[in-house]
């Protein structure tokens, strides 16, 4: 595998954003202490709503991916966050956005979930991590939320809440602009836990596998995930949220199929790699 292995330390570098009340005395007073804060602050308060940039979209994710971390740490062990930092970042270096920052890491969570955030942020939780059986399916499952960041599709619905509030500001004159970029981190922050419309979770599903297959995987990683998914059935309080904010994994992968139809035939042959996942502690 191509790159290297990059500890991931979100922690560090998220610790100003775990509070994103961006417009709360708590946070003014850490602005003026912490000039790094400060800057940070700025930044969010200046968003291009209208057209956000790069430097924009990687502000906004790097506050959405603190709300996450604030709710579920990352699971420590160091090792673990490089490993799925390495395989991350080799599936993103497939897509059509390799300029991006990437991030990954695994959080302690219970749940089986996964969780994608503006600027190329990506989370999984270590309940899913745990019924990974090889690096094709944690690859297939990257791939999924790589395709969330590559297509912004949580970025887009951030970017209606803000033109929406911006358009209540103009109006009423009763929202500040720091008050407009807080509501649309909220928003991002609980679609990004929660959900977006079937048709961005089908392109994920069917995009993500064939990034996975560039990178040399076995294509049939991510639909096996699914599967397994679909066996522990929605009663299953680990799942209970995915199947609420999902499409049935059932219909995730008759989906799959429908798209890929015997390309993904064509494009398996990957390798699977069950004895190179990491195994946690």
């Amino acid at each position: 595998m191509a790159g290297t292995a990059v500890a991931l330390d979100l922690k560090g570098a998220l610790k100003d954003a775990v509070n994103n009340q961006l417009g709360g005395s708590s946070n003014e007073q850490a602005a003026t202490t912490n000039p790094e804060n400060a800057s940070a602050q700025d930044k969010l308060a200046n968003i291009n709503w209208k057209n956000p940039s790069q430097e924009d979209e990687i502000a906004v994710g790097r506050n959405v991916t603190g709300t996450i971390l604030g709710a579920a740490p990352l699971v420590n062990d160091a090792k673990l966050q490089a490993y799925v930092n390495k395989v991350g970042r080799w599936v993103a270096s497939q897509s059509e956005r390799t300029s991006l920052p990437w991030h990954f890491g695994v959080i302690d969570s219970t749940d089986v979930n996964a969780f994608a955030a503006p600027g190329g942020y990506v989370l999984i939780t270590k309940g899913l991590y745990q019924r990974l059986t090889s690096e094709a399916q944690l690859a297939g499952v990257l791939g999924h939320e790589i395709v969330h960041v590559v297509q912004r599709h949580h970025l887009k619905v951030m970017q209606k809440q803000a033109l929406m509030d911006a358009g209540t500001s103009f109006l009423k004159e009763k929202i500040s602009k720091n008050k407009i970029t807080q509501r649309a981190v909220t928003t991002g922050a609980e679609i990004s836990a929660r959900n977006l419309d079937k048709s961005a979770e089908y392109e994920a599903d069917s995009m993500g596998t064939v990034l996975a297959a560039r990178a040399g995987y076995d294509a049939y990683g991510l639909a096996e995930v699914l599967q397994d998914m679909e066996l522990l059935g929605s009663n299953d309080g680990s799942v209970a949220l995915l199947f609420q904010t999902h499409p049935h994994p059932d219909d995730r992968v008759a989906q799959l199929s429908l798209v890929s139809g015997d390309q993904i035939d064509k494009i398996s042959g990957g390798k699977t790699l069950e004895n190179r996942l990491y195994k946690l502690k």
